[in-house]
């Protein structure tokens, strides 16, 4: 078996520069890397990761090698590897198969090689190694201790597959743990999709009708962050209750084939497919610009627009455009996936130290509770949460109150 598949190993020093930059942004994960350093909690364990390969995801990547474990490491997404950090990996002695605009193929076959290493943990975004070695390598099942999940979309496929049994190890739900979806999905999607579009568009926001399709946390973020930035922001929901939340929030709230009259900028932010589709492509204004914040590049149905479209021509750097029959030009960033990465460098560094730290803490307490764990799928344990949270306060220099003994006794009574 191959150990490595990259692009090319000589750009491993520009990588390298990449990871140290964010390593001295996560205060976090470097306190972690040196308990793991002495600890080693993962000697002897095979870890199988896909997460997006940038250079947060690296070092999370070296934090874990530093505990002990033997990394095999592959990209989430064909448009967000940077060959860079990938070759910077390799170098550093770990198993890289991923590399930047991969074909279907490639991107199967980079997953599948992380798979074939017969993983004991997997760390997932989006669920396509769980869903590979569940359907393609059941007989590497039994080598699986547990694993941790990134994101939204993944959660969902998780607890479909659980709901049909199909579910064979226990895996913790990391976006849910409240130091992840608080802040990772509010307020790193809401900078990092508006880095994405910013510098790919060189387009001001001020003035313009943002339209964002879904209102959940990232969606909450993206929008919050339109606003600040001057725009008028519309948003499109099927849950009411989420509806009423962006109405109270200050936004307007409709149908999407109303929206899509309105919209200078769409970006979607669901976890759903056929979001944006043919109908909507047909009533936008001329000029135009969609993206995709969500995991799948399913959201916006390119697809549709592609077979619909007169001519499609690249319009700028990861930008193409699209001229409809009705004369009309519109414009996708980076082809409809995942925008905030594969037209920039992902969240904040400060941001995925918190939710690196789930993920790294989440796979120690897997292994040390192997084989006691009854449940497919779990939540991050509190303690968890807490300590991350308790950890970078410290960190920020911020002291908080703590209940007195009669305090809690007053919380814990029913008397008063």
């Amino acid at each position: 078996m191959k150990m490595s598949e990259i692009r090319d190993i000589r750009l491993w020093q520009s990588g390298e520069l990449k990871i140290e930059w964010v390593k001295s942004n996560m205060p976090l994960l470097r306190s972690i890397e040196e308990e793991f350093s002495n600890s080693k909690p993962f000697e002897g364990i095979r870890i199988a990761l896909s997460v997006h390969l940038e250079a947060k995801t690296a070092y999370l990547c070296k934090v874990l090698s530093a505990g002990g474990a033997q990394m095999f490491v592959t990209g989430s997404n064909p448009l967000s590897t940077q060959d860079d950090v990938a070759a910077a990996l390799v170098h550093s002695g770990l198993n890289v198969f991923a590399w930047y605009n991969a074909t279907d193929e490639e991107y199967h076959r980079h997953i599948e090689s992380v798979i074939k290493a017969a993983p004991n943990i997997i760390i997932d975004d989006g669920g396509d190694l769980v869903n590979l070695i569940h359907s393609e390598y059941p007989e590497l099942i039994k080598n699986v201790i547990g694993g941790c999940e990134e994101t939204t979309t993944g959660i969902i496929r998780l607890i479909n597959m659980n709901k049909n049994g199909a579910l064979k190890f226990p895996m913790v739900l990391v976006n849910n743990a409240d130091c992840k979806y608080l802040f990772d999905n509010r307020y790193g999607t809401g900078q990092s999709v508006w880095d994405g579009i910013n510098r790919t568009t060189n387009l001001i926001v001020a003035g313009k009708n943002v339209v964002v399709a879904g209102y959940g946390w990232c969606g909450k973020g993206v929008a919050m962050r339109a606003k600040g930035l001057g725009a008028s922001v519309i948003v499109t929901e099927i849950d009411p209750v989420k509806a009423m939340e962006a109405v109270m929030d200050g936004f307007k709230v409709m149908k999407m084939e109303e929206a899509a009259k309105l919209g200078d900028f769409f970006i979607t932010v669901t976890g759903c497919k056929d979001v944006i589709t043919e109908k909507s492509f047909m009533n936008m204004k001329n000029g135009a610009i969609m993206c995709n914040a969500g995991h799948f590049d399913c959201e916006v149905d390119v697809a549709t627009l592609k077979k619909i479209a007169v001519s499609v021509r690249p319009a700028r750097n990861n930008i193409e455009a699209y001229e409809l029959t009705n004369g009309k030009c519109v414009y996708v960033i980076s082809e409809g996936r995942l925008v905030n990465l594969a037209a920039g460098d992902g969240h904040p560094a400060e941001i995925m130290d918190m939710s690196f730290a789930i993920q790294a803490l989440s796979a120690q307490y897997l292994v040390k509770n192997k084989g006691k764990i009854n449940d497919m799928i779990i939540d991050v344990p509190k303690e968890i949460d807490k300590e991350v949270a308790d950890r970078k306060l410290k960190f920020w220099g911020i002291e908080i109150d703590r209940l007195t003994p009669d305090q809690e006794r007053y919380l814990n009574s029913w008397q008063g």
